[in-house]
């Protein structure tokens, strides 16, 4: 059995950022249209009367103040509210592998490896573009790496998941090297004419170099102390498009064919599995809660992120235990935790314990104990 670290991360961030205010600004010219188109129906009380948002709402609710996007003209359209990414040639690289590309070059840097030290790609993420081929097996054709490639999809959550497949394969000998990829284009699957949701996501990739401790030269390696997943079926948080639904017309277009949660119930149920999980995953570890460094948690929602660690320290967490990047990212899905991870992880002195932990729809949680070597 090999030791593993983690060696190398990427981030690719998109050009484009919204901002609340140019966010809120769009919606509320579509819901004062709406309201104008249906005033008579509204005023018999046939329809519902939409609301209008305010950055003020968006940032108390979420901690969210501007996210970057793939497409940012086609987003604010108050005709469209959708980005606008035109289909691609097979020929093309697909708009995730390209995402994909930006993240991987950048972990490889670090890592101090190159395409022929890999043996292995994982894109694991929650929007995958297609069903097949496997968005891996492209990524691993344009950087040109020889072995195997295979999509994976476990939500928010895909970057533990994902991080916990690859070690168990380098553990056992299955491969020297593998580049887990996070390329989330969240605003895909957004319903931007949702008042509860549409401040929620934002783009970007991440990417992670795992490999065998003894083959690692970089000076960012953290050793992969233990993983630990769970897994909960809810309804929560669901997205019902898929490939059958042209198998059902009357459901096409429909509002669950988006991104559809019930943050509250969420909220609830959530904050203290991800707590219990991870203070259990440290106690049979012999690892105290008060020894850790570092939390690099998902980035949901603020609030969340607080009362978690509250739960786990019994104190309000500071700035540098559990960095913040959802206030200019928003949620990026399976990116979230790593974009924290890469941007915070610098300045912790050799031997730091640390937690990466995701949670999400599923209910899927993961957790990650690092050590920095």
């Amino acid at each position: 059995m090999h030791n593993v670290v983690i060696s190398g991360t990427g981030l690719y961030t998109p050009a484009n950022s919204i901002s609340n205010e140019e966010l809120v600004q769009s919606f509320n010219t579509y819901v004062a249209q709406f309201n104008a188109d249906n005033a008579d129906a509204i005023a018999r009380g046939e329809v519902e009367a939409l609301t209008e948002s305010s950055a003020a709402f968006i940032e108390k609710a979420s901690g969210i103040k501007s996210r970057f996007v793939m497409d940012k003209e086609g987003i604010l359209d108050p005709q469209r509210m959708a980005p606008r990414l035109p289909e691609r040639s097979n020929d093309e690289w697909s708009v995730l592998c390209q995402m994909a590309i930006g993240a991987a070059e950048q972990a490889l840097q670090r890592a101090g490896k190159t395409a022929a030290d890999i043996d292995g790609v994982i894109v694991a993420c929650s929007n995958l573009q297609r069903a097949y081929p496997a968005i891996a097996i492209e990524v691993q054709e344009a950087l040109g790496i020889q072995g195997f490639g295979f999509d994976m999809n476990v939500a928010c959550s895909s970057a533990t998941f994902g991080i916990q497949t690859a070690a168990n394969s380098i553990q056992v000998g299955q491969a020297r090297a593998i580049l887990m990829v996070n390329p989330e284009v969240c605003t895909g699957h957004l319903n931007f004419r949702d008042r509860d949701s549409h401040f929620i996501f934002g783009d970007a990739a991440t990417a992670v170099i795992i490999e065998r401790a003894d083959l690692a030269t970089s000076k960012y390696q953290f050793d992969i102390v233990s993983t630990k997943l769970l897994t909960k079926f809810s309804n929560n948080i669901r997205n019902n498009f898929g490939f059958l639904n042209r198998a059902a017309e009357e459901g096409i277009g429909a509002r669950d064919k988006l991104f559809v949660q019930e943050g509250r119930k969420v909220f609830r149920d959530v904050c203290p599995m991800v707590a219990e999980l991870v203070a259990t995953h440290l106690e049979e570890n012999a690892l105290n809660v008060s020894d850790v460094k570092r939390f690099w948690l998902h980035q949901a929602n603020l609030s969340m992120n607080h009362l978690i660690v509250k739960k786990l320290l019994g104190r309000d967490a500071t700035e540098q235990e559990a960095p913040v990047i959802l206030d200019t990212y928003a949620n990026t899905s399976s990116a979230g935790s790593v974009i924290a991870f890469h941007k915070n992880q610098d300045d912790l002195p050799a031997g730091s314990l640390a937690v990466l932990s995701s949670f999400g729809a599923g209910y899927s949680i993961g957790s990650v104990i690092l050590r920095k070597r």
